[in-house]
């Protein structure tokens, strides 16, 4: 069976920008010029400090924005075999509900208690998701729901549980594993590893990556330090392991994963590429092992926030994010970055992959940014209480 054409990606972004209407002809600008492009088998980390506009681009992509909401610039989506790509901004609602959300794009959201179905039970939700994208009949609707929690490391003793009775990190869980269902050539993750300890954390996001590669990415070592990416040298598992909603001929679909995450440890494990998001600007999108090892992200901001981990030198920002209804003219991030130069005046292109007026070019990099120090060993993760072991 010939491969996926890696060279169409599977969602082009170009120009994306959000703004919303506000009382008194007041704009609030949430998204600001994004582009960027997702190809098969690629996981992009979209990073950035809460309020920066990561889950408004999300929204945008899936057509679940504000009737308030202007948006411009296009994001196409690739169509299945010859078929044309699909202009997200513009589709109609008839389009999005029918084609496009879950069976096209899915989506692990943020606030899985607002998108579960409060009066039935997770395993209802399941088997009805099953039967409608996998086209799975009785008698193996049970058992095809109960192997899709199972995706998703979603206990089946608490499959008959309603979403009230579900702790954060299950409720997260089963959000998860819907999304996961319908085989969606681009999976939207916003916060999926929101409320999960660092074993489950692994597991999200080895069936995050098996997605769109069938080989897991969690490894004793973070696979952007000492290995390739497992998109790079898949290994199919076997038949006996593959569950029946989880196609045997992953490697041959054109899938990707935009994660959205304030966890840099999992957009460690996961991701291709990171992209950096501040006050509405992608401001730095670079190869993860770039990235998180040598030479590090060029743009101060990307920097500041390795620095912030309790892994690094766990030093703090300083100040504030703006107000996105009061941005400056020129750099965001100028008031708070010791790199400001005069031209930080004016606001800087994304230009080689670095919205920066001091950062230097790729060839200079490794020598640019003065090192911070850093930690001399990491902190011992803190053990959860929530539900025992199924938190």
């Amino acid at each position: 069976m010939t491969g996926p054409d890696r060279s169409t990606p599977v969602l082009a972004v170009d120009g994306l920008s959000v703004r919303f209407r506000m009382r008194g002809g007041r704009h609030i600008a949430a998204v600001s010029d994004a582009t960027f492009a997702l190809r098969s088998g690629e996981c992009l980390a979209l990073v950035g400090e809460s309020g920066c506009g990561k889950s408004v681009l999300a929204s945008a992509l899936l057509g679940l924005l504000p009737g308030n909401a202007e948006t411009a610039g296009t994001a196409h989506l690739a169509g299945p075999a010859d078929a044309a790509p699909v202009e997200l901004l513009t589709a109609d609602e008839r389009v999005l509900s029918r084609a496009i959300r879950g069976r096209r794009v899915g989506l692990v959201p943020q606030t899985p208690s607002a998108h579960l179905t409060p009066v039935r039970t997770v395993r209802a939700q399941l088997e009805e998701t099953v039967r409608e994208l996998a086209g799975v009949r009785r008698p193996e609707l049970r058992r095809a729901a109960r192997e899709a929690a199972d995706r998703a490391a979603f206990p089946a003793d608490h499959l008959d549980r309603y979403p009230h009775q579900l702790s954060g990190g299950l409720a997260q869980r089963a959000a998860t594993a819907l999304a996961l269902v319908g085989d969606a050539a681009l999976l939207l993750a916003d916060e999926p590893t929101t409320g999960l300890d660092r074993d489950l954390v692994d597991r999200t996001v080895d069936a995050l990556r098996r997605h769109i590669s069938p080989a897991p990415v969690h490894q004793a070592t973070p696979p952007h330090q000492d290995q390739a990416p497992a998109a790079t040298s898949p290994a199919a598992p076997s038949p006996a392991a593959t569950p029946a909603t989880e196609p045997a001929d992953t490697e041959h679909r054109a899938r990707a994963l935009l994660m959205i995450t304030h966890d840099l440890v999992a957009a460690e494990c996961i991701a291709d590429r990171v992209a950096v998001m501040y006050a509405g600007h992608i401001v730095e999108i670079a190869d993860a092992r770039d990235f998180f090892g040598d030479p590090g992200p060029r743009h101060p901001y990307a920097r500041r926030l390795l620095d912030a981990l309790p892994e690094r030198s766990f030093t703090p920002i300083p100040g504030m994010p703006p107000e996105l209804g009061d941005l400056p003219a020129g750099c965001a991030f100028a008031p708070r970055c010791d790199q400001a130069t005069e031209r930080c005046a004016a606001l800087p292109a994304l230009l080689d992959d670095v919205a920066c007026h001091p950062a230097p070019p790729r060839a200079q990099h490794p020598a640019a940014w003065p090192q911070r120090p850093t930690a001399a060993a990491p902190r011992a993760a803190e053990p959860r209480t929530d539900e025992a072991h199924h938190a």
